[in-house]
């Protein structure tokens, strides 16, 4: 089985991260996936370094996400975290809205490799408009 970490916004995917099978996400490996979120943003996101590093960002309470390695790292980014329930479907937009639509197009499909799998997700969050990944993110309202 693989598994993947999506971070986005209303614009689009900012980075993901499929993981092989076996792989796991820890303390140690979320500070790191979060370091290449923050070079992510200043290379996709020319504006987020004109607003001074400036992020809301929403972030439950896993495990992994509550080490203290990884609450400094944030704080060092000065971003503002939402926390909420860990595992709340309700409340991301990745769970509920981006995998929603891609558990529809996964439907049915099986991949031989793991980069068969990486290729599919690379061209299917491509194929995807800013307007899909905007009504994802402003759904959050009405939640």
């Amino acid at each position: 089985m693989l598994c993947y970490l999506v971070r986005l916004d209303q614009e689009g995917v900012i980075y993901y991260e499929l993981l092989k099978p076996g792989e796991t996400v820890n303390a140690h490996r979320y500070h790191q996936q979060l370091i290449k979120l923050h070079r992510a943003l200043r290379d996709k996101r020319p504006y987020y370094r004109k607003r001074h590093d400036k992020l809301i960002f929403l972030h439950d309470n896993a495990p992994s996400h509550t080490s203290t390695m990884v609450q400094n790292y944030l704080e060092t980014l000065n971003w503002e975290v939402l926390h909420h329930p860990a595992y709340s479907p309700d409340l991301a937009p990745s769970d509920y809205h981006l995998f929603s639509s891609m558990s529809h197009a996964l439907a049915e499909r099986h991949f031989d490799s793991y980069e068969d799998v990486r290729k599919w997700l690379d061209e299917w969050f491509a194929s995807k408009d800013e307007e899909f990944f905007w009504r994802g993110i402003h759904k959050l309202l009405e939640r």
